[in-house]
């Protein structure tokens, strides 16, 4: 009974880690130094990942009845766990970027978002971007249009702006030509108004030649 009560403090302290965690990977630990190890650590502790050694028994215990249960065949030799809440790649891209220059560091085998990934698998994983990366890739995709519109439009409201003072231009360059106009039509005229006088005293010479016809009897 002692045995049983020193344990179940642990169990419900691995219980309430993974209860709400996105990613829970199991890793070997032999071969680190301390310096490295305590390295290591640092670098989980700041992506926001848990990090901590429990006895293989303790963890399958915990793990009974929860999306973390298919992990219980890897836990088999030194085993920590490193678990994040926060960021589902996380613990994968830390510890296989670190393995990346200690050696000794061994990735067994993790659930991310509920699915189990072995060894390969969580190397896959690793390669995701984390979430500020990815967008901080997607405002940046979203920024270079929006950039590359205004200066579009800048550069079309700048030819716009040479365009209109041409019309301008021609427009003041025309005026005096149309006022000059006006002043020619009236002389064009004055002939056609002359000659309506002619034609009217035509008709005055006809009962002249009427008057002289009975004188001829």
């Amino acid at each position: 009974m002692a045995k049983v009560e020193i344990k179940k403090p642990v169990v419900e302290e691995i219980s309430a880690a993974i209860k709400d965690a996105q990613s829970v990977v199991l890793v070997d630990y032999r071969g680190l130094t301390v310096e490295q190890d305590t390295k290591l650590r640092k670098e989980l502790r700041e992506a926001g990942v848990n990090y901590k050694v429990y006895k293989n028994t303790m963890m399958n215990f915990a793990f009974k009845g929860t999306d973390f249960e298919s992990l219980a065949p890897y836990l088999e030799g030194p085993s920590a766990v490193a678990i994040s809440t926060t960021d589902a790649t996380a613990p994968a891209r830390v510890l296989a970027k670190f393995a990346k220059t200690a050696e000794q560091l061994e990735i067994k085998a993790g659930v991310v978002e509920g699915t189990l990934y072995d060894a390969n698998g969580m190397k896959s994983i690793a390669s995701i971007p984390s979430r500020e990366e990815l967008l901080s890739k997607l405002l940046g995709s979203i920024q270079s249009p929006i950039t590359n519109f205004a200066r579009v439009m800048n550069q079309l409201a700048e030819k716009g702006g040479a365009g209109e003072a041409a019309p301008a231009a021609e427009a003041k360059a025309e005026e005096p030509a149309a006022e000059a106009a006006p002043v020619e039509e009236p002389k064009a005229e004055e002939p056609a108004a002359e000659a309506a006088p002619a034609e009217a005293e035509a008709p005055a010479e006809e009962p002249a030649a009427e008057a002289e016809a009975p004188a001829a009897e």
